[in-house]
């Protein structure tokens, strides 16, 4: 029986027969057909720098203690950024996904963290921080397919999503400090702008108005 998310690989005697799908099948009996059942038809979850823990209660619980090896990373700039995403695959050849590496799950890992620190690599800490994440997710995506592709592994990449992006913790006070002052920075500058744009227009359009006035006086005492 081949449940309705599943594949089964079908092996006869040490040879591949073929891939079922979802139902009731024959199985030659006395260990002639061999069967590996696997989960194609749902979309599986790997995640880096942190943990899911609980997902029971209503609320869902992260973690992630334990897992700087994973999300610290050396940015363009070399400065270093604590990124934290999620990949979401599927398994597209069971066969394939089986028997072409011997731990596929551990190479999608080791692609994925490989992959990741590559794009991340060429981007400034500022833009991976901020503007750089829908862009660092997209090449992600297709260089870990590419990737995937090359080692025939029957994986699709269904999507990489960057969860939180952040300083170091060991300096997440001071950068606050520094997007802060940033943010004052600019806040005096539109507050200046807008002074400008309010009281320059006005003297322009006052001292216009006194020099088309003394004109006219000029004209009229000439006269």
């Amino acid at each position: 029986t081949v449940e309705p998310d599943e594949e089964a690989v079908v092996i006869r005697l040490g040879k591949h027969l073929g891939s079922t799908q979802p139902g009731l099948h024959f199985k030659a009996p006395f260990g002639i057909d061999r069967i590996i059942k696997v989960k194609t038809k749902i979309v599986h979850q790997a995640e880096f720098g942190f943990r899911t823990i609980d997902t029971n209660s209503r609320r869902t619980t992260y973690s992630s203690s334990n897992f700087d090896s994973e999300s610290l990373m050396l940015t363009g700039d070399l400065n270093v950024a604590e990124v934290q995403w999620v990949v979401q695959y599927q398994i597209s050849d069971p066969f394939k996904f089986i028997f072409k590496t011997s731990d596929p799950i551990t190479n999608i890992r080791d692609v994925a963290e490989s992959i990741m620190r590559r794009v991340v690599g060429d981007k400034l800490v500022t833009e991976v921080l901020t503007t750089g994440r829908v862009e660092i997710a997209t090449n992600a995506k297709l260089l870990m397919q590419e990737v995937l592709d090359k080692y025939d592994m029957g994986v699709s990449v269904k999507s990489i999503k960057l969860q939180d992006v952040n300083p170091p913790k060991v300096v997440q006070a001071s950068f606050n400090d520094v997007n802060a002052a940033k943010q004052e920075q600019e806040k005096m500058l539109n507050q200046a702008e807008e002074s400008y744009n309010k009281i320059i227009p006005e003297a322009k359009g006052k001292a216009d108005k006194l020099i088309q006035e003394a004109q006219g006086f000029a004209s009229a005492v000439v006269n």
